[in-house]
């Protein structure tokens, strides 16, 4: 079983579990966009989006650089990926539990 970083994890699973965090993922995953750009689309404060952001940033799933007077935001992948590398051994785990259980119950037929 690989080791991951249990606080990592934590902060990626808490910063995925916000719908509007998730939608700005999505967007980020087209192509950076600044701040302003990403707030268009929801019916919340830019003040309200940057608490998101933040949330995002310190999870490390999002970048921050300034370009002249705006902020540009990035996509970053890989605690994502380390979040579904993790999902993805589990899921092999219950796979080999009820492939054996199957197995058991087909010889308890017999």
């Amino acid at each position: 079983m690989v080791n991951y970083s249990p606080s990592q994890l934590d902060h990626t699973f808490s910063a995925l579990a916000d719908p509007t965090r998730r939608a700005i993922l999505e967007r980020l995953a087209l192509s950076k966009s600044s701040v302003t750009e990403l707030a268009k689309p929801f019916n919340i404060s830019l003040p309200a989006i940057s608490k998101h952001l933040r949330v995002l940033e310190g999870a490390g799933l999002l970048t921050r650089k300034k370009e002249g007077r705006m902020q540009v935001c990035g996509l970053v992948i890989e605690p994502m990926k380390d979040a579904a590398d993790w999902i993805e051994e589990y899921r092999r785990f219950w796979e080999r539990q009820l492939d054996a259980l199957t197995d058991y119950l087909d010889k308890s037929k017999k």
